[in-house]
This record gives C-alpha cells, sequence and structure tokens, in this order.
C-alpha cells in the first residue's frame, strides 16, 4: 500500500465472530498537507479519534447483494479523474492502494471487506463465510459460493482459486504480497515451486472439488482469512491467463469489465452482464459505465470539482485529496460541505529515534516529550492533516488502544520543563540530534518548527536536507547517521500483525528493512509471535495492544498522527465514501443521482 491516512479515538475495537497491510506499506511525505496553519492556529484543541469497529461477518453477512445507500438508482456514466494510471491490474502485482480501489470493480477475492452502519466487516466474497480452521490457523477451508461466474459466463471453481495462487509464484509476478506463498512453502517460496506454467501444482492448496479450496500452512496464521481478502489474492482463470499482458486488461470476475485502456490516459469499464450481485455482499454496480482520466494534479481536481460544471457533476477522484493551496477555501465554503469527505486512514506518521545511536531510553522520552506535534501539524494543514497519535497501532486497526503515556494529548505543543529534567538526570542537557528532512518547502518549515521545540529542552540540533526521492534510501540504511526521521506505515490488513511486526521486530533490522528506529528488544520480539498465534479475535486484538505499549514503554519512537484523508467530488454523484482500509475514496456505492 502507499498513500496518506488518520481518524478518531473512542471506544476500544469490538470483534464477531471467530477471526483468526513482512512488509506492509511506508507512507510518502511530500507537500500533501502544506501551506496554511488550519484555523485557531496553536489554540487547537488535542484531537480525538473514532476507532472504526472491525468485525468478522457470519454466513449471513457474506451473502448478497450488497447494501444499497439511500436514492441510490442505477444507470449513467461516471468520470473518475486522478493523478496517474494505475501501475498494475493483475490482481498478483497489485500491492498499491490506489491499484486496488480500481481493481475492487473487476476483481473478487476469497474474502472481503462490507461496510456497515456498525463499521467493518469482514465476509466472504466469493467464499461463503470467512473460512474455518479447526487447527488454530495451519489449515483453512473455504467452500465457494453458487453462481459465480468469469465475465464470459464460464464458472468460477475451487481449481479457479488455487490456479491465482500457483501463478504467484512465477518469475514475472514480483510487485504483489508474498504472505500466504511464504506460509504454504517458506521464505524462500520460490524455489520449492515454480508456477504452474511448466504444468506443475501446487500441493498446499488442495481442492477435494470444484466448490471447495483448502491452504496447508507450514505453520498456524489464525489471520489468514484477513490476508486473502488482498487484491493480490484475487482470482485469475488459468483459461484467460495471458502473463504479464493480463496486467493491463485483466478478465473480469467483478461487477464490470475493461473494454478500453490507453496507457497513463484512459481505462473504460462496462457492466459484466454474468456478475450476479446475489453472490456479492461487498460491491455494488450501480453506473452503467466507468470513464477514467488520467494526468490531474491536486489542484487540477479540487478546481473542477469546486466549480462543478457540466460533466464534472458526475466526476470524482479515487486518489486525489484536496489541494492544500486551496483547502481553507474549501472549508469555509459551506456550499461545499456536503461533498466533502474525510476520515482516517490505516498510516500512522512516526518520528523514528535512532535505537542504535540513542541508548538512552531517558534521552529518547525527552525527544517524545520535546517534540512540537501542534506547530508541525498545523504547517501541514492542522486537524485536516490527522490526529494526534499516541501508539503504533491506527483506529482503523483491530488491536487500537489509546495509551498516552507521554502526554501528546495534554501538551500536544510539547512539554519542554519535563524533557529537560529528563536529560539533566541522564546529564545529557546539549545532546546533539542530527536531523534529516525531505528537501520540500513545508518540510523546511517543519524542521524549523522541530529544532525550536526541541532547542527548548536542551537539544542541540542540526538539520540534513534530503532529496525527497531518495529519502527512505538514505534513512534505511542501518549505518546511517541520523539520529531522529519521519516516517510513516499502514497496515496490509486491520489487524495488529502488519501494523507493529514488520516495523518493531529487532530480527528485521537490516538495510532498507522498515524497523527504522533499530528498535530490538528481545521480550517484544516474543510477544509479537505470541500474539500473531492468538485465535481469538478479542484476545488477539489485546495480544497487539500489550506490544504496542511495551514498545511505547521502551520509547523506542515518537508517534506523530494517524493520517487524514480529505476528498472532494461532484454534486450529481451519491454513495462516495471513504474507504477506511484503503484510505481513498470508494467506488462501490457510487451512483448519478
Amino acid at each position: 500500500m502507499t498513500s496518506r491516512k488518520s481518524r478518531h479515538l473512542a471506544a476500544a475495537v469490538l470483534v464477531a465472530g471467530a477471526m483468526t497491510m513482512t512488509a506492509a506499506c511506508s507512507s510518502g511525505h511530500s507537500d500533501s498537507g502544506a501551506g496554511k496553519p488550519s484555523a485557531g492556529g496553536s489554540a487547537q484543541a488535542p484531537a480525538k479519534a473514532a476507532v472504526t469497529k472491525i468485525t468478522v461477518g457470519t454466513a449471513a453477512d457474506s451473502a448478497g447483494p450488497a447494501i444499497a445507500p439511500a436514492g441510490a438508482k442505477s444507470g449513467g456514466t461516471v468520470t473518475m479523474l486522478d493523478r496517474d494510471d494505475f501501475s498494475h491490474l493483475d490482481p498478483g502485482r497489485v500491492y498499491l492502494n490506489y491499484n486496488s480501489t480500481a481493481s475492487e470493480l473487476f476483481t473478487r477475492q476469497l474474502t472481503g471487506y462490507k461496510e456497515t452502519a456498525d463499521g467493518t466487516k469482514l465476509v466472504g466474497d466469493l467464499a461463503t463465510d470467512t473460512g474455518t480452521t479447526t487447527d488454530g490457523g495451519k489449515t483453512w477451508k473455504f467452500t465457494l459460493k453458487d453462481g459465480l461466474k468469469w465475465e464470459d459466463g464460464s464458472p468460477i471453481t475451487s481449481k479457479d482459486v488455487k490456479y491465482s495462487v500457483e501463478r504467484l509464484y512465477a518469475p514475472f509476478i514480483q510487485e504483489g504480497p508474498t504472505y500466504i506463498q511464504q506460509w504454504l512453502s517458506g521464505t524462500d517460496y520460490r524455489k520449492a515451486y515454480e508456477g504452474p506454467y511448466k504444468g506443475k501444482e501446487l500441493d498446499a492448496v488442495q481442492t477435494p472439488d470444484d466448490k471447495t479450496v483448502v491452504f496447508k500452512f507450514k505453520d498456524a496464521h489464525p489471520d489468514a482469512n484477513f490476508t486473502l481478502a488482498m487484491t493480490g489474492y484475487g482470482v485469475v482463470t488459468k483459461a484467460h491467463d495471458t502473463k504479464e499482458a493480463y496486467d493491463k486488461k485483466p478478465f473480469s470476475s467483478g461487477p464490470y469489465k475493461i473494454v478500453s485502456h490507453v496507457t497513463d490516459k484512459s481505462l473504460d469499464l462496462v457492466r459484466n452482464p454474468n456478475w450476479d450481485a446475489k453472490t456479492d455482499p461487498i460491491r455494488n454496480a450501480f453506473p452503467d459505465k466507468w470513464h477514467m482520466e488520467f494526468g490531474y494534479q491536486n489542484k487540477d481536481t479540487t478546481q473542477r470539482f469546486m466549480a462543478d460544471n457540466g460533466p464534472d457533476k458526475t466526476a470524482m477522484t479515487f486518489h486525489n485529496s484536496v489541494d492544500t493551496d486551496l483547502l481553507q477555501k474549501v472549508l469555509a465554503d459551506a456550499t461545499l460541505k456536503p461533498r466533502l469527505v474525510q476520515g482516517l486512514t490505516p498510516y500512522v506518521d512516526f518520528y523514528y529515534i535512532n535505537n542504535t545511536r540513542i541508548k538512552d531510553k531517558r534521552v529518547r522520552e525527552a525527544l517524545i516529550r520535546a517534540f512540537p506535534h501542534q506547530q508541525t501539524r498545523a504547517l501541514q494543514g492542522g486537524p485536516t492533516y490527522g490526529d494526534y497519535a499516541t501508539g503504533l497501532i491506527s483506529p482503523t486497526v483491530l488491536g487500537y488502544q489509546q495509551n498516552d503515556l507521554y502526554g501528546i494529548l495534554t501538551k500536544p505543543q510539547g512539554d519542554p520543563e519535563a524533557a529537560k529534567k529528563l536529560l539533566e538526570e541522564a546529564n545529557a542537557v546539549g545532546t546533539t540530534i542530527v536531523y534529516p528532512y525531505n528537501n520540500t518547502p513545508t518540510q523546511q518549515k517543519v524542521t524549523v518548527a522541530i529544532k525550536t521545540g526541541l532547542e527548548k529542552a536542551g537539544f542541540k540540533v542540526v538539520t540534513k536536507p534530503l532529496d525527497a526521492k531518495t529519502y527512505y534510501d538514505a534513512i534505511g540504511l542501518v549505518n546511517n547517521k541520523y539520529d531522529l526521521y519521519w516516517g510513516g506505515w499502514g497496515a496490509d490488513w486491520p489487524t495488529g500483525q502488519t501494523a507493529v511486526q514488520p516495523v518493531w521486530d529487532g530480527r528485521l533490522i537490516g538495510d532498507l528493512q522498515p524497523n527504522y528506529a533499530h528498535y530490538k528488544n528481545d521480550a517484544v520480539d516474543t510477544a509479537m509471535d505470541a500474539a500473531g498465534k492468538v485465535a481469538d479475535p478479542i484476545k488477539q486484538g489485546e495480544a497487539w495492544a500489550a506490544v504496542d505499549k511495551q514498545i511505547m514503554q521502551d520509547a523506542a519512537s515518537i508517534p506523530d498522527v494517524y493520517q487524514s484523508y480529505i476528498g472532494l467530488y461532484g454534486s450529481g454523484l451519491g454513495g462516495v465514501k471513504l474507504d477506511p482500509l484503503n484510505g481513498e475514496l470508494s467506488p462501490l456505492d457510487v451512483f448519478i443521482k
């Protein structure tokens, strides 16, 4: 995944049913939240995040059709305007969120997510339910629904599911997730199996009949049914597998099919007449057609949606957020309010502390207490940039609990007095902090705020500008010469597994690995291994929350914000909403009024 994200704190995440985003996804740090302080400036009240309720649905929840929004009707063409063409549409090569959003219109998986008034539910998509396991998650069984068809009317069978997994081992599949492959065949999974193109099958995926598929993992993976909801595990039929060429025009199992794709210019979809809404609890298909155009920057789409003229009345974007130069104007215009969509995403922004260079916990805690969250957030859009973070797990992810151990919510402007006291106790007043930053206009201003805040507490700050294109390459080296640096992370699926383990596992320290803080605690590593094997959903969430708190007690790094998305669309559309798991606007309920 990639992009932006954020929300508001409240009740604990609740999960019902038997539940059982390693490299999740780093987020970019551009000028997307740039420019103008939000109204209220330094007087902003601490934000409260609203927790996304994650549940595991029943077989009844997995039946179609999808819930229709009020006033929905069929017909017409919806235009989608975005900056970039989709880099991959072959499900096996889809990892980024904007590719996944488009794929929802024509690619289905065994499981998926259904948005309800009560929150987000994992449900069966092609499967009749979210799967069953009788051995703690080592073996998973799924049964396919009746009436599933490809765009040519041929049935979707368990053999298609098996083949879809097998082709992920092929050399040309490089960009997608690798969880299932590694769980089936080990870390070097391509050495264990070369893919289906020479006639060999993968024994670890079994199809006793056309409706049943069984996964036999080497170890227990209680949340594998969440993993299989990733677009990267969408179905591909052997009869229409064009290998590398499949990436431009995949064969549809969903409500729409591709009729034209001009690279970097346009993508056109029409209804798939062989999709049956009664089999699909996730997708509505109200428009007759989708016409997608590329090459539009955030400012372009924002201005067009503000003007709301002609065809733009029935236009939207998936990925482009409201341009920051226009944000205050948009927020101040009451006529635009009905067409604004805002919410939290799975991404959390951190200022990683280099634990190999700053070994004294008291110094790390002083950095956390001194950090000027309020000032830096105001420079990046204020509350629209995100809600103040207090831990590692986004409120959109199972396992979130609010534990404000360092008073971030009570003193978001920083507490230099408390920080200086810690430095005095550690005999570390005057400690030099080398801070690298993306060399953009906004981040230059943010860097000044950070330097000012930390120096008030008794640190000496040396700043180093870095090229935004190679920023992660620079901070990703174990032997980098930096002490504190920004980074973002988002879960691959909404449990603590991919929100926490890739970033904080001490066994994953290495060049260009996501443990940017170089944090290592053997007790935490053991706790993470145990949390990942807990089958009960509520207890697993509690286990990841405990790991989150344990890492924060070590003052490992500074959580900054739970990232937000704010978007605008044309007045002629209804059913436009934020997908809290992809962190951008969803097409699944959209209709023309």
